[in-house]
């Protein structure tokens, strides 16, 4: 009998489940090891990691009940989504709790939540659900780019105002989904042209307007999210407005494309400490790792549970702790894939595998950025980095994950088989 309340609680691809619980439990290891400065500064040395405990449970509450609901019944929140993230887009934008400079906060019932987190899942449903109502016997049809790009860009416009990675994490998803759903391939190279030529526009835009040392100077010791363009107490111009972050943007990827080799006594801790420390901490693992809460980085690099938690998951654990935990994020995306080749209908295989590139790319950007292959994004690592609402919504993406693995219908044997060519007789 209790086995059959654990098979009914735990629903869904058994795969999928341990790959999020190991990521859990490396979460509460790591933020509970990474959270030094938030206990002092709190002087409780249990708070933090209290706090989030809690933030998992609630996500995990949130999980079991996503799974509950078929896969068939997202497609009735797409509107209900796609109105309440453009309208929180917009208003983060005007209303928003700012972050040293950075409106990306908004509170309802006093609850702070990130419009651009709802907005991600937000764009891989729209994008799943209008693959596969669009799909051809060629493939998707050509107007099915058109209504993609019209809710990718009502959506991720108004993230990339204030959060250029992420508006970037969310387009790149887009694009693979598009790949995957069998967009016609000359459309997609000429939506890439143009990305090239906006990119290099926007590149020549930030390099014009931004002050790389009014961003160095600003505050040089706090973590990616808060490390934006500091509040301005002027009034700023029509240019300033939209190009308000490029002095950030334009130090993050000067410091990234620098090739000047500065000597260990000339390093400038206080400018580049995020991504010095970090760097010390890899250095420091000797490989093996000094073992989980013996991390030494943690007390001087700021926000250490959050933005590169990875890097003191390489000092504690080593290189082979930092391999199973990339390891874990391809096994849910392999596993994504897997489902998704199983799935009978279009949705639910196209939904499933945009979250999975969704967590996985992320994961991926944030896992580069620490070990110095990438400029700084601040994007967290999910499931692991400390985060409230992010953290709960992420957990929200497993459970539709789990529901398309339990819900979804599969195909039969006779759809697997592809009937071979019969011989002609003359």
């Amino acid at each position: 009998m209790n086995n059959k309340k654990l098979a009914n609680l735990f629903k869904g691809d058994k795969v999928i489940w341990m790959v999020f619980f190991f990521l859990c439990m490396i979460s509460i290891v790591e933020v509970y090891s990474a959270s030094s400065s938030l206990s002092y500064k709190g002087g409780n040395f249990w708070s933090p990691i209290i706090y989030h405990v809690s933030i998992l449970l609630v996500g995990t509450l949130a999980m079991l009940c996503v799974l509950n609901i078929q896969c068939k019944y997202f497609k009735l929140a797409t509107p209900i989504l796609i109105f309440i993230s453009f309208l929180t887009l917009i208003l983060v934008l005007f209303a928003g709790q700012s972050t040293n400079g950075a409106s990306r906060w908004l509170s309802f019932l006093g609850i702070q939540f990130q419009p651009s987190e709802i907005a991600k899942g937000t764009v891989i449903l729209s994008v799943a659900q209008i693959l596969s109502a669009m799909q051809t016997p060629n493939g998707a049809d050509k107007k099915a780019f058109q209504y993609i790009m019209l809710i990718s860009l009502a959506l991720v416009g108004p993230i990339a105002v204030e959060n250029l990675s992420t508006a970037v994490l969310i387009f790149a998803v887009v694009i693979m989904m598009m790949f995957i759903g069998l967009v016609p391939k000359r459309q997609l190279l000429r939506l890439l042209g143009i990305i090239g030529a906006i990119a290099v526009l926007g590149l020549a835009m930030i390099l014009l307007f931004g002050d790389a040392d009014k961003a160095n100077t600003a505050n040089s010791k706090t973590n990616l999210t808060e490390q934006t363009a500091q509040e301005k107490k002027e009034e700023p111009g029509v240019i300033e407005k939209v190009f308000h972050r490029a002095d950030t943007w334009k130090a993050r990827i000067e410091k990234f494309v620098s090739t000047e080799k500065i000597p260990p006594e000339q390093y400038d801790l206080d400018k580049d400490a995020q991504v010095a420390h970090a760097n010390i901490a890899i250095a420091s693992s000797n490989i093996i790792g000094k073992g989980p809460g013996n991390s030494e980085e943690r007390d001087f690099l700021s926000q250490a549970f959050s933005d590169f938690i990875y890097a003191i998951i390489i000092e504690e654990m080593g290189i082979e702790g930092a391999a199973v935990v990339a390891f874990l994020y391809i096994v849910l995306l392999f596993r994504a894939g897997r489902i998704a080749r199983r799935c009978e209908n279009a949705f639910p295989a196209f939904l499933i595998m945009g979250l999975g590139l969704l967590l996985v790319t992320q994961a991926l950007f944030n896992m580069a950025v620490a070990v110095g292959l990438a400029p700084v994004t601040g994007q967290p690592l999910p499931l692991i980095s400390k985060g409230g609402t992010s953290s709960i919504i992420n957990c929200i993406y497993i459970g539709a994950m789990l529901s398309v693995s339990r819900s979804a219908k599969k195909k039969t044997n006779s759809q697997k088989v592809v009937a071979e060519p019969q011989p002609q007789v003359a």
